[in-house]
């Protein structure tokens, strides 16, 4: 039963901690769930990730204003963004925080129209929304949340029963909505993992156990050596302090730690509070170390008990640097801006290899096995020193926050939607130096749609995709994004493949190996394929890819 009448921002971030811990704890369940029997579904990976960039986000400071906890969640979440499925949450908590400007404590009415504001955004924030997805999930729990609050505006308990049963309701129902869903057996992943989202906000209001949000809270504030004691930069917090609590109260509980946590956090930065009721070791930066050991003591005894002067240790350190150092040269010059610069998505040292040949200024890492957050991709646009950046986000899943970094850059931005590697070698080449920013990136993304590619790597389950019969353990082969074959051998799977990839009139065939590919298997396919379509220019590269045994590449 749920006594609470209004959510605060301190118990909306509990409630973002308790999602996120439970999604973190069946992510790979929601991985499985992945349409595509690929050995790189991440949807609940995505999700999980762009929500702990949320909880790191509300969890530096103490936001007791509810609308100022919601942004930080929604600012840490579109920073953390990842793949789809992590764009797509990220929109909906920011709608959700935009609805609630202004509100200090959150009525159950006012969360369910938060709950509305966040399903639109999301679905604006897509091109082409498919109902059967998470915005189907996000939208329905919505609508009959509106429904149930506006007759019982106080009434948190019927709020979130209505929200979990709706979810779960119109979850069952997804396969309907998407063909192949129903044929690989499975709801939506992105669903799923908005409802373990929603399952621990219940937790929280009801008071349940069912989560273990300490275990997120710990990598909080988790910071290598390095970074902890860096006397670098400017030092705000002068004191080091660090202790160890033992014998603690004997009505002390979990819930005391975690008050104490939150406590330094307000005096100060770098906290650290790892361990168990038996032994807890606390370390944090602060102006008031006396104050930070009040506090302990209000747990239990202080043992190990150590305060450093990082002002005075900097003073020192710098000291005989300074005495040392020769007479200053003549500052370099800084580089003018360039007119145009490029941004490149890439997982494979060969790869990025042939990017940084064509020129392209920043690699990001990431693409199949791993995609890279809205910050990762919008990090490397503010590096690159030029008045204009293309982003190839070389893979589908990757686009959509690709998009989201260069509406937040304050340059100009064209993202090109490549959907693979070999379609943004492809838009690359054609770079011309004299044509503007839109005639470039009309040109590299009219070379890019000339590609045709498929793609070899093995099955992870067993399912059924574009009537083709998949085995766990099967070489599929892809044509363009969609499975077209199987078998069990690399060689046969791609010789059948191409068949359905070349046509009259096409010139180059480019052969990329994988990492888990031999140079001398790769030529030896290369030389056969050759064989069969003499009317072509060859090509075999090592792309050095994870997972995928081939990216070949039509033109």
């Amino acid at each position: 039963m749920i006594t609470h009448k209004t959510i605060d921002g301190l118990l909306l971030r509990d409630m973002v901690v308790a999602g996120a811990a439970l999604l973190e704890q069946n992510r790979e369940a929601v991985d499985a769930l992945n349409v595509f029997p690929v050995p790189d579904g991440d949807t609940g990976t995505n999700m999980s990730l762009t929500m702990q960039s949320a909880t790191r986000e509300v969890n530096a400071r103490e936001y007791l204003r509810a609308d100022e906890a919601a942004a930080a969640v929604s600012k840490g979440a579109l920073k953390g963004a990842r793949g789809n499925s992590g764009v797509i949450t990220s929109q909906l908590l920011r709608g959700f925080a935009t609805s609630l400007k202004g509100v200090e404590r959150i009525t159950p009415l006012q969360f369910a129209y938060a709950l509305k504001a966040g399903a639109e955004k999301a679905y604006k924030a897509v091109m082409k929304p498919k109902e059967g997805t998470i915005l189907t999930v996000a939208r329905v729990v919505a609508e009959d949340a509106v429904k149930y609050a506006e007759a019982h505006p106080d009434d948190y308990d019927g709020l979130i029963n209505v929200m979990l049963t709706s979810g779960e309701a119109i979850l069952r129902k997804t396969p309907e909505m998407l063909p192949p869903l129903k044929a690989a057996g499975v709801v939506d992943s992105g669903g799923r993992g908005l409802m373990l989202i929603y399952t621990g906000y219940a937790a929280v209001l009801r008071g349940e156990e069912i989560a273990d949000p300490a275990a997120l809270l710990a990598g909080d504030c988790a910071v290598t050596e390095e970074d902890i004691h860096d006397l670098s930069g400017e030092i705000h917090n002068i004191y080091c302090v660090e202790f160890e609590v033992i014998n603690f109260r004997d009505d002390c509980t979990e819930g005391d730690v975690d008050s104490f946590r939150r406590r330094l956090n307000r005096i100060g930065d770098r906290v650290q509070v790892t361990g168990d009721m038996a032994r807890t070791k606390v370390h944090v930066h602060t102006n008031n170390p006396g104050s930070a050991i009040e506090y302990g003591l209000e747990l239990g005894e202080l043992v190990e008990i150590r305060i450093n002067n990082m002002l005075e240790m900097k003073r020192q350190l710098e000291a005989p640097a300074e005495a040392a150092k020769p007479a200053a040269a003549p500052a370099a010059p800084a580089e003018p801006e360039k007119d145009f610069g490029m941004v490149a998505v890439s997982l494979g040292e060969g790869f990025s290899n042939i990017f940084r040949e064509l020129t392209v200024d920043h690699i990001v890492e990431g693409g199949q096995t791993m995609n890279p957050s809205v910050d990762d991709i919008l990090s490397a646009i503010n590096a690159v020193n030029a008045r204009c950046v293309f982003v190839f986000p070389n893979n589908g899943n990757v686009i959509f926050a690709a998009n989201q970094a260069a509406e937040l850059a304050e340059k100009e931005v064209h993202v090109i939607p490549t959907k693979n590697v070999a379609m943004g070698i492809a838009a690359a080449v054609v770079f011309q130096p004299d044509l503007s920013g839109e005639d470039n990136a009309a040109a590299m993304t009219e070379a890019a749609n000339m590609v045709k590619t498929g793609t070899v790597t093995y099955a992870v389950r067993d399912s059924e995709y574009n009537g083709v019969q998949i085995h766990k353990g099967d070489i599929i082969g892809m044509h363009n994004g969609q499975i077209e074959y199987s078998g069990d051998s690399v060689h046969d799977v791609v010789m059948e493949m191409m068949k359905a990839i070349v046509e009259d009139g096409d010139e180059m065939i480019t052969v990329y190996y994988g990492a888990d590919t031999s140079k001398e298997d790769a030529e030896a396919i290369t030389t056969e394929i050759g064989e069969q379509y003499p009317d072509c220019e060859m090509s075999c590269l090592p792309g050095g890819q994870p997972l995928y045994y081939y990216l070949i590449a039509v033109e």
